[in-house]
């Protein structure tokens, strides 16, 4: 097809929301949301959902040792690098129906309408699904995984337990070792393009339609122990106690006036609190803390990571406690590639959208892959900055908008 006749084109719109629907209701909760925790039942069967599709529209499904579950349109030329359109298809708990899924499936009806249309392009094109986005286990598993980053400290200590995570790698035909075989050469690799919501409030609130991502926020996750001393809570005296919950408590609300004051603008968050022994008539002796911070610059999270030690021991003292810290995952921030980001301004201007640029607070595959090949992501609305939550929702004419930017800079950029 001509140039000309490329630009015009559009997805199947009817056919794209059905297919939206048909994984939405994949782990459906009754509340209108979905429960795809990575590798859980309801994940492997979106998972197979998706191989079965690609399958049907005649694209060739693939898994890798990482469990990246992939459709491939071979429509470049012979020995040509491939171009990943992609996201994810596990959810947190009882999250949103439109969180990493939307990408996945707007991926799949791109390469559908380049096959229908018999494209062919400079590159091939593949829909890709990635593994454990949003750190069930670790935080991305199969981006890392697939862009030869991946270490054994990130699955040294998952979430929920070594245990349990190797029972899950097993129940998906995956093990430790084979995470190790997904990489990459970055050479076969022409970029990867990522259609998200936003996951906030800016585009709805400001009426524009599309919102290309500038750079997306580094992350670091840490263990924090409070250790005390156990004892019967109706004999034991209030100044007498060694109240790990007291150091947790203390550090949680000093961490927020902390980030608001010194680091405004970036985040901390503790995301959850173990008692032990965690009955009522027993004070308990260890509390730990789940913490995560965010920032977009590598110097900036050390500095938050300096302050929030500190503030760990000052909470700990002030209770006569001890405490312990230990590092989780470290997700560097990335900058979006210049050149995508000018091949989706051009298409939302031809398309007859409005853009803007926006950072991302939110972690995403695509600043895993942007450490070997060009990548870009763009935004669409997101109803009241709803997501992580079965609230979430996008209208479906944005939903389509978004697609069609995808297509079109796919177009663009494996021209």
């Amino acid at each position: 097809m001509k140039n000309k006749s490329l630009s015009s084109l559009r997805i199947n719109d009817e056919r794209f929301r059905a297919n939206f629907e048909t994984l939405a209701a994949i782990g459906a909760t009754p509340d209108g949301g979905v429960h795809r925790p990575a590798l859980s039942e309801a994940h492997l069967e979106a998972r197979r959902w998706f191989l079965e599709h690609a399958k049907q529209i005649g694209l060739d499904a693939r898994m890798d040792g990482a469990g990246n579950h992939s459709a491939v349109l071979l429509c470049g030329r012979a020995g040509g690098p491939t171009l990943l359109l992609g996201s994810h298809l596990d959810s947190v708990p009882y999250g949103g129906r439109f969180d990493g899924a939307l990408g996945v499936v707007a991926a799949l009806e791109v390469l559908q309408v380049v096959k229908e249309q018999g494209i062919s392009l400079n590159t091939h094109l593949e829909a890709i699904d990635f593994t454990d986005e949003e750190g069930h286990f670790a935080n991305f598993v199969g981006s890392l995984g697939l862009a030869g980053r991946l270490e054994p400290e990130h699955i040294q200590h998952p979430r929920g337990g070594r245990d349990r995570f190797r029972q899950a790698l097993c129940q998906a035909g995956l093990s430790e070792s084979s995470l190790f075989s997904a990489g990459r050469d970055p050479a076969t690799l022409a970029g990867y393009l990522e259609l998200h919501i936003e996951q906030g409030i800016r585009l709805i609130e400001s009426g524009i339609q599309i919102g290309v991502v500038t750079n997306i926020v580094g992350i670091r996750s840490f263990k924090i122990k409070f250790i005390g001393r156990a004892d019967h809570a109706g004999t034991t005296p209030m100044d007498k106690r060694l109240d790990a919950a007291q150091g947790a408590s203390a550090f949680t609300l000093a961490s927020r006036e902390l980030v608001m004051n010194e680091f405004p603008g970036y985040v901390a968050t503790v995301g959850n609190m173990e008692f032990e022994p965690g009955v009522f008539n027993v004070v308990p002796h260890t509390v730990t803390v789940a913490l995560e911070f965010r920032a977009d610059d590598d110097h900036k999270l050390d500095e938050m990571e300096a302050a929030l030690r500190q503030q760990v021991s000052v909470a700990a003292q002030q209770f006569g406690l001890e405490s312990e810290t230990e590092h989780l995952d470290n997700t560097p921030p990335a900058h979006m590639n210049d050149q995508v980001r000018e091949a989706f301004v051009n298409v939302s201007k031809a398309l007859g959208l409005k853009h803007t640029f926006l950072p991302s607070g939110a972690g995403h595959d695509a600043q895993c892959m942007a450490e070997i090949c060009p990548t870009g992501m763009i935004f669409v609305p997101s109803v009241g900055g709803f997501s992580h939550s079965a609230k979430e929702f996008t209208e479906w004419e944005d939903c389509a908008n978004g697609a069609n930017a995808l297509l079109q800079a796919a177009l663009m950029l494996a021209r």
